[in-house]
């Protein structure tokens, strides 16, 4: 992602501020049943994953926070959030697809929303192993699974790891996958200079930067004529300031430097790839144009003109395409 107040507590919920101004920065499955050894070795460890009915407990202790909206009987949809959100960045789809007829679970990635926030393990194999996790706990089969951004990151390495037994149909929506950083063999990705100066401003005022890309280059409201909704922008922000300090750190470096490549080499579903053409956060050149090359059989909608958060901007047009995928 490119990205470039309070001292508020947005994690015991709510978060006031007034407009923003900032322009804006550069920004188991049953083990038997798993893919890899290495996977099997990463879920191994302790008895079965626990659950309530919002939590489920991983076998290395994270406590990701789940929910299960829609008819039991529907057909699943995980929806998996971008950096640095959460599982609410998916409202507005997920309350669309359950008023459709679909089962629809979206999560808080371990470090993010109201998920536990361990020191260790903010990366992508472990974020697959906690979705893996997931769909053991609840039983889930014939899933159409998708990801937004790090989350189509999150998605990919999902198939990688454990295969596609239990996966329908694969989203990816503004996501990050192949690669995002720019090396010899990726030459339209994005320096690292790039990330280090997210984790730069991290660093320095983590509220001042997620209300930098909020309020600019998610959404293009840095675009001449733009109209900004300051509730996207406070509820953006909102779920950023919830995710713990390092963990949202760490995930800088799992969303731009892990190489998908191979994992969507195993993407052997009917898969749905949506992109704005005018993303500055992830731009499609090295994105969803370059997953499209990857995925064979693959579907790319580009939308003209539309930012990262195309979700929100364009959401009408997003549930509509995305309904008639899950449908088709």
């Amino acid at each position: 992602m490119i990205m470039n107040a309070n001292n508020v507590n947005l994690s015991r919920r709510n978060a006031l501020f007034n407009s923003a101004g900032a322009a804006a920065a550069a920004v188991a499955l049953p083990l038997a049943a798993l893919g890899t050894a290495e996977a099997q070795a990463a879920t191994a460890k302790g008895g079965p994953v626990s659950k309530t009915a919002s939590t489920i407990t991983t076998r290395d202790g994270v406590e990701i926070y789940y929910k299960d909206w829609g008819p039991r009987n529907g057909q699943p949809v995980i929806l998996s959030h971008g950096w640095p959100l959460s599982s609410d960045s998916w409202e507005s789809a997920a309350f669309f697809l359950a008023n459709n007829g679909f089962r629809v679970i979206t999560h808080d990635r371990r470090g993010h929303g109201r998920s536990s926030q361990p020191w260790d393990g903010n990366d992508m194999d472990h974020y697959a192993d906690d979705l893996a996790q997931l769909i053991e706990a609840l039983d889930l089969k014939n899933i159409i699974l998708a990801g937004f951004s790090t989350g189509g990151g999150e998605v990919a390495r999902y198939v990688g790891r454990y295969g596609t037994k239990r996966i329908a149909k694969l989203g990816l929506i503004s996501a990050v996958p192949p690669l995002m950083l720019k090396t010899a063999d990726n030459p339209d990705g994005l320096p690292l200079e790039v990330f280090d100066g997210i984790r730069a401003g991290q660093l320095k005022d983590r509220g001042q930067l997620y209300l930098d890309i909020a309020s600019g280059p998610f959404y293009n409201y840095n675009r001449p004529g733009a109209k900004p909704s300051q509730g996207i922008i406070q509820a953006w922000y909102s779920q950023g300031m919830q995710g713990g300090f390092k963990n949202t750190y760490d995930s800088i470096k799992a969303f731009s430097e892990t190489d998908f490549r191979d994992d969507l080499k195993k993407f052997d579903k009917p898969t749905l790839i949506i992109h704005g053409d005018d993303d500055q956060i992830v731009p499609i050149k090295a994105s969803g144009i370059a997953s499209a090359r990857i995925v064979k059989g693959s579907r790319l909608i580009v939308y003209p003109g539309a930012p990262h958060g195309l979700t929100d901007t364009h959401k009408d047009k997003f549930n509509a395409d995305f309904l008639a995928f899950a449908k088709s």
